[in-house]
């Protein structure tokens, strides 16, 4: 399958809400509400248009996967640093398990290191994301605002040595909250 992976346009915004909510019917560990955080999202100040990626299959130009990274900073008494989100990542159930996760997450971390983020923090799969580098949060001192399992939150250094004097806890956007 040849596929194309490009910035996100206010155009494709319906699609992609379509494609994400897909992807997500039928996961076990989901709200159902993934594309309403996406809208969300898209609203307010941490929302980072270049750093929102779909990938489109080349022989019907239908938008199948799509990824964002957003706004957040990690705090503590002393320190507050931006860093990203990504959440979500989607692919529509019929392209799951043809690489093109992997091919959205690659291009959107390699996207945000062109921008001069410094890390990037997920909550997702303990199996899946220590692929791409993440390691546990904790490792830094790092925690989420809420009750999680310590191998499913993660953050990975975009720049060498970026979280060597990070610690504290992760402020997502209201969006994620609303």
């Amino acid at each position: 399958m040849n596929m194309r992976i490009r910035i996100e346009q206010v155009d494709d915004y319906s699609v992609t809400e379509k494609v994400v909510k897909s992807a997500f019917a039928n996961a076990e560990f989901s709200d159902h509400k993934e594309h309403e955080l996406v809208s969300r999202i898209r609203k307010s100040d941490a929302f980072i248009p270049a750093l929102s990626l779909v990938a489109i299959d080349e022989e019907n130009q239908q938008i199948v996967g799509h990824i964002l990274l957003s706004k957040i900073s990690i705090r503590n008494d002393n320190q507050s640093i931006e860093s990203l989100a990504l959440a979500p990542v989607s692919v529509l159930p019929g392209y799951q398990s043809k690489g093109i996760g992997k091919k959205l997450i690659l291009e959107a971390l390699q996207k945000a290191k062109e921008r001069g983020y410094q890390s990037v923090v997920v909550l997702g799969h303990s199996e899946y994301y220590p692929k791409f580098g993440f390691q546990k949060a904790s490792h830094w001192g790092i925690k989420a605002p809420f009750d999680v399992p310590d191998e499913v939150f993660m953050a990975l250094e975009l720049q060498e040595n970026a979280l060597a004097q990070v610690s504290g806890v992760v402020v997502y956007s209201s969006a994620f909250f609303e």
